[in-house]
């Protein structure tokens, strides 16, 4: 059995290891006593040992034991008041799994025993949970890292690439298939060869942090595939690993991460450490709930009834503001770099994380906390700059200096202009250039923004130019989940078809908005498999099916090939190209050498745009003139009919043509050179040009 020692002068949340033992320690300012439970691996659901934990100063509670070895499995009851109303919610007959466990044990199949709500058969505390209840897992998560450093990639230079761990691989035919879906697999040379050859620089997995499923989806025999529901903030999700031990799954996850960091790829994770898995007033009681509810969750008052402030739509939100809140958010986040070696964050919905007592404030105790800390303000962060149901929610451009940002209306807008839409050209060309409108107002550069078509969250690139309407119904929710305004395009055929016209539209369509978000000024956002030209038949919300709706195609079909070829063009045609990744947004100076501004908008006749020829609603043809070395023209045509573009320059001016999305193979006229003419751009096209010859000092262009 275990035996209690004296406490060391200073300990840590979480479990710390001493040469005694291991010093056990979590917050609970409004128990009345904390018991650790015991429990030996090969006996999940049977007690072993308890003992009570000491009260110490600022709400942690904390013991000393001995004779614990790593492999034990542990959990929390947290004795205390009930009283809903006040935002109370202790109940001794949970277990609750540590937040700081370092890997999680046991599955969801239990979950009725985790709820502590009112009910039929369940009023508080009727029920014991402690044999099916999820269970930290003692570890020591030794690994040699050997001479593992980080690729440190400027984000002039990043290509964001982002992936399910399992989707990935699940159906590749060159990882063995043991290793399918896990985190060796990613790992596998096949798959690492993949995202060389293709040119991305950084692989952004969908959430990994240990996660649970939903109540209502594992009713319908669905699960939470996407993993936005975290219960374990410092744990991988152990159905990823092949290891099943939890010493060999962090082995495997850092393995993964040195096998990447091997192939020059850096390694960003999809955090939520806005809500968590417990959800609602009705949701299981797990951890923060049956810890300390007020000091973790967002309340709200109503009627003298506290509720839970649900500005996320998934029940919570934790309160990142409050110090047990911040600080765990804060040692999760040092954790997954110091100890797991990854190289940035994602947040999902962002603006909840970044909001004080009084809404959203990019001064506030998160912002400036990350800002100051000497591991987090060093690596990528990336937020999703919104949240839902509140008055500031969207706060795309208002996020503090080194953050990024997804940038939403980079999306909308390409996505109109290529349908054709109204209007939208003024935008578009803002957009192509970095977002000045939205990040340089606050002195932030363009790399700020990460321009992204298509995420795991909406329709593929293939969705986008095949459908105009969501197809949701595997989701059993009647179609009524996911976006129903998606800018989207069906090409004159809803959904699947072959009739040749409307997919050479269609293909036509996906290769231009490819080149405009890898040609814009700012950071290229890919989703894994739009290269490959993968469908989810519509399915514009696919966060519960894990199958062949969500899972990566590696069938070679022809035009999954063409597009995949495309893709690693035209990525090594930017990395060719500073002129298409600037550190500094267009300030329109001209060079002695050229005598050319650093970008000049063209309006295909062979003059310059002027401010009433940007807003023409039906102005479809424009030119993007970038005095780089060589100069590069982009030509721009989102109607629905072929146009001329007259070619700028005199007499002894010489251009190449580098891409033209008109043509299947868009990069097969690459060494045809023309001089200064017209050239005929079909519909929905973009096409580009090197200048080869002649001296820009003597064109006029007015």
């Amino acid at each position: 059995m275990p035996q209690i020692l004296s406490l060391p002068p200073r300990t840590q949340p979480g479990v710390q290891w001493t040469a005694e033992g291991a010093v056990f320690s979590v917050y609970a300012s409004q128990a009345e006593a904390v018991e650790l439970c015991l429990f030996r691996p090969e006996a999940f659901g049977r007690e072993w040992a308890r003992v009570r934990l000491e009260r110490g100063e600022a709400g942690w509670w904390r013991v000393h034991l001995g004779g614990v070895e790593p492999g034990l499995l542990y959990g929390y009851r947290v004795h205390g008041p009930w009283v809903p109303e006040r935002g109370l919610r202790h109940n001794g007959r949970k277990l609750l799994l540590d937040p700081y466990a370092r890997a999680v044990a046991g599955n969801c199949e239990g979950r009725l025993d985790m709820l502590t709500t009112p009910g039929p058969r369940r009023p508080p505390g009727s029920r014991d949970n402690g044999p099916t209840a999820l269970k930290g897992v003692l570890v020591k998560g030794e690994f040699d890292w050997g001479n593992d450093a980080p690729p440190l990639t400027p984000w002039t230079e990043t290509v964001v690439y982002e992936l399910h761990v399992k989707g990935f691989t699940q159906l590749h035919p060159e990882v063995p298939a043991a290793l399918r879906g896990t985190y060796a697999g990613l790992a596998s040379p096949a798959v690492l060869s993949y995202l060389k050859e293709l040119g991305v620089t950084a692989v952004q997995l969908l959430p990994v942090q240990q996660h649970m499923d939903d109540g209502f989806l594992a009713d319908k025999g669905l699960t939470n595939y996407w993993g936005y529901n975290t219960i374990g903030f410092f744990a991988p999700h152990a159905e990823y690993a092949a290891d099943q031990e939890a010493e060999g799954m962090l082995r495997e996850f850092k393995g993964m991460v040195k096998a990447m960091h091997e192939a020059g790829l850096e390694v960003i994770l999809d955090v939520v450490y806005n809500h968590t898995a417990e959800g609602d007033e009705n949701g299981p009681s797990v951890m923060f709930r049956g810890f300390d509810n007020t000091a973790y969750y967002r309340l709200l008052e109503k009627n003298e009834t506290l509720f839970y402030h649900n500005m996320t739509g998934c029940g919570n939100a934790v309160a990142t503001y409050q110090p047990a809140a911040l600080r765990l958010t804060l040692d999760s986040l040092r954790y997954w770099v110091t100890e797991m070696h990854v190289d940035g964050f994602r947040f999902d919905l962002a603006v909840t994380v970044g909001r004080g007592p009084a809404g959203y404030d990019k001064m506030g105790a998160f912002f400036t906390a990350v800002a100051q800390d000497p591991v987090l303000s060093q690596v990528k962060l990336i937020a999703e700059p919104w949240d839902v149901g509140e008055m500031d929610s969207y706060q795309l451009g208002n996020f503090p200096a080194p953050w990024r940002e997804l940038n939403g209306r980079f999306r909308d807008t390409v996505r109109k202009y290529w349908r054709g839409d109204e209007g939208s050209t003024a935008s578009f060309a803002k957009r192509m250039s970095g977002s000045d409108d939205i990040f340089g107002w606050d002195r932030r550069p363009p790399t700020a923004s990460v321009n992204f078509i298509t995420s795991h969250d909406g329709f593929t690139l293939r969705d986008v130019v095949s459908y105009h309407t969501k197809v949701n119904d595997a989701n059993g929710e009647d179609n009524r989940d996911g976006d129903s305004d998606n800018h989207s395009t069906n090409g004159g055929v809803e959904g699947e078809t072959e009739d040749v016209a409307v997919l050479a539209r269609r293909e036509r369509m996906a290769r231009s908005l490819l080149a405009s978000s890898l040609c814009a000024q700012g950071v290229p956002f890919l989703t894994a498999g739009d290269e490959r030209w993968r469908t989810q038949g519509g399915n514009n919300n696919a966060y519960c099916q894990d199958n062949e709706i969500s899972w990566v195609d590696w069938s070679e079909e022809a035009v999954g090939v063409r597009m995949t070829g495309f893709v690693k063009a035209l990525l090594a045609f930017r990395k060719r190209h500073r002129v298409l990744r600037r550190g500094a947004f267009f300030d329109g100076r001209k060079r002695p050498e050229t005598n050319l501004a650093d970008v000049a908008w063209l309006d295909g006749a062979g003059g310059l745009l002027d401010h009433a020829e940007w807003h023409e609603p039906t102005r479809e043809r424009f030119g993007m003139l970038l005095d780089g070395d060589p100069v590069l023209l982009l030509m721009f045509n989102r109607g629905v009919e072929s146009q001329g573009f007259i070619l700028p320059g005199g007499p002894e001016t010489v251009w190449r043509l580098v891409f033209d999305t008109g043509l299947q193979e868009p990069f097969e006229g690459g060494e045809r050179e023309v001089s200064s003419g017209e050239h005929v751009l079909e519909c929905h096209t973009v096409a580009c040009f090197e200048l080869v010859s002649g001296a820009c000092q003597d064109w006029v262009l007015q």
